[in-house]
């Protein structure tokens, strides 16, 4: 017999593999059936690396039952670990996609637990008595905030666009400019979107520059919509020319047209006063008369993933009984996080100190460079394997809002001397919670702006762990 045919034949069996004391352990928390088909996983893949490779492959110790048990443990208790878990985000992007973009306000958390534990009145009319509409709970909120006639809301932006296109224009025309053909996030761009909601596109204009004669021109018999997209998520620069809502809405006036502006970022303050550049606000869309407007719950305003549609009562009505908005509606947890949220907006001061990513907007420069210099000293003192330096950086709002829009900053750049950046990167995304920071100038920065300032120690603890102190021989 040769001893690879040996080696297959000590391939130990599953049930004698579950009896080893670390397996044992694990039943308490997975089902035996979960245990057991992780061991075959682990048995098979021994058996293939014996066919494959030989005897030189497997030595007769990974062939124990105990050796496969430690194996198939450690992998079991990769299924015990949440994969969305929290994470600290020190890369100075405030609205990052990746990571989930707005944080909540402390106000939205307690709206969510207190739904979340037990029944609500999520569609019940408390007037009297019967079914109600979920909406109802913001529409009159957002009405307030915006100056619209009516809202609606679904369960992200792009399903906002996707379901008014479909319930105001199916099978007839909307009017775009070349310009503003975007691409929503995760590849869902404009045109698609008009295409899976059945609306013909009308492109007008060229990429840089369109006229408004190039939308009367446009008009025919067929067109229902003009569509005007926010560039949220990019600038084009030079030689440009647009047109703007309030031209648009005088054109649709005249012709009997539907004016629809997708907002994305929905934007309910002026953050000018934070030195950022000027945004168009829901307010001042709706104020120049355009018809529906939709925007993200979960950029600029603040709150949780949504897509708010706001304006006439009579095409908002038409919108939400549409069969689409039933597989797009909100569901009560975040239709909860939203309300607080936009409650706070009803108090200006309170929303800039309460809603986390104004708050972030706000922070004051020498105060970033304040807690920058904390985390400098504090690494400096424990000696740790690294080249340290306090660094000028910029923040950046991300998440498809202000493109061009950056925070004067600042940040600490570490560069390991026995592991690499992308190594030390790893290891601290592996943490729980995970530390996420920024490779840049073959450095780890560390910007502190989107960071809580009660997650500082944390961070400081996450970075220890992570690169030791320097071997004193």
């Amino acid at each position: 017999m040769s001893e690879r045919q040996n080696l297959l034949r000590n391939l130990p069996a599953v049930d004698r593999v579950l009896r080893e004391e670390e397996l044992q352990e694990l039943a308490e928390l997975l089902s035996s059936d979960i245990l057991a088909e992780a061991v075959q996983i682990q048995i098979d893949s021994l058996r293939r690396q014996l066919i494959s490779g030989g005897a030189s492959a497997v030595s007769l110790a990974d062939l124990e039952p105990v050796a496969i048990a430690q194996a198939t443990a450690i992998h079991c208790r990769d299924l015990l670990k949440p994969s969305l878990r929290k994470v600290i985000n020190a890369t100075g992007t405030l609205l990052h996609t990746n990571l989930g973009r707005a944080p909540l306000a402390p106000q939205a958390l307690r709206a969510i637990n207190d739904v979340a534990a037990g029944y609500s009145t999520l569609e019940m009319d408390m007037n009297n008595g019967k079914r109600g509409e979920r909406f109802s709970h913001v529409e009159s909120l957002l009405c307030r905030l915006t100056g619209a006639e009516a809202a609606l809301v679904v369960n992200n932006n792009a399903g906002a666009v996707l379901l008014a296109l479909t319930a105001l224009g199916r099978d007839r025309e909307a009017i775009v400019s070349r310009g503003e053909l975007v691409e929503i996030g995760g590849a869902f761009r404009i045109p698609e979107v008009m295409e899976a909601g059945g609306v013909l596109l009308r492109e007008v204009g060229s990429t840089n520059r369109t006229h408004l004669h190039d939308y009367t021109q446009a008009i025919c018999e067929q067109t229902a919509i003009l569509l005007k997209v926010h560039t949220s998520n990019y600038r084009i620069v030079g030689f440009t020319g647009d047109v703007s809502s309030a031209e648009l809405v005088a054109l649709g006036r005249e012709h009997q047209l539907i004016v629809m502006e997708d907002l994305g970022s929905g934007l309910l303050t002026d953050l000018s006063s934070y030195g950022l550049c000027p945004e168009p606000t829901v307010g001042e869309v709706v104020r120049s008369g355009v018809d529906v407007v939709t925007f993200s719950g979960d950029k600029l305003l603040g709150g949780p993933q949504a897509g708010l549609i706001v304006g006439r009562k009579d095409l908002i009505r038409k919108i939400a009984k549409h069969p689409l908005a039933r597989a797009l509606r909100i569901d009560k947890l975040t239709l909860a996080a939203l309300e607080a949220t936009l409650r706070l907006y009803l108090q200006p001061r309170r929303a800039r100190s309460e809603v986390p990513i104004l708050t972030m907007f706000a922070a004051d420069l020498q105060q970033q460079k304040k807690r920058c210099g904390v985390l400098y000293q504090r690494l400096l003192e424990e000696g740790i394997a690294a080249e340290i330096e306090l660094v000028e950086d910029l923040s950046r709002v991300g998440g498809g809002a202000m493109p061009l829009t950056e925070l004067a900053d600042w940040a600490v750049a570490i560069r390991p001397h026995h592991v690499s950046v992308a190594d030390l990167a790893a290891r601290l995304r592996n943490y729980t919670p995970a530390l996420i920071a920024r490779i840049h100038d073959d450095a780890l920065w560390v910007n502190l702006r989107a960071v809580f300032a009660l997650e500082d120690c944390l961070l400081v603890q996450l970075l220890l762990a992570a690169l030791p102190g320097e071997d004193p021989c």
